[in-house]
């Protein structure tokens, strides 16, 4: 009689129907965790690169040169060049 259902004692057995998702939640979950981790960590690689790609472009950038502003600043050179002079022979 002690083979018969309904008599069997269930405090040997563990219902692994209901253990059996905890654990695969759990290796979800950190699934999840490593791969927002892994995606944080390359959006800020990605985001670190741009930022240092645009600043190091941006102070190699040379203006083109410019034959008036060229002009503009010999002629601001020989007018100081010229004040200077004037002021050398100005009396004391």
């Amino acid at each position: 009689m002690a083979d018969g259902p309904g008599l069997e004692t269930y405090a040997n057995h563990t219902n692994s129907a209901t253990d059996a998702p905890a654990d695969g939640a759990l290796q979800d979950a950190g699934g999840d965790a490593t791969l927002k981790r892994t995606l944080l960590f390359v959006a800020i690689a990605a985001a670190s690169a741009g930022l240092a790609f645009a600043v190091i472009r941006a102070t190699l950038l040379k203006p083109p040169s410019d034959p008036t502003t060229e002009r503009i600043q010999q002629l601001i050179d020989e007018a100081n060049r010229l004040l200077k002079q004037l002021d050398d022979k100005k009396p004391d």
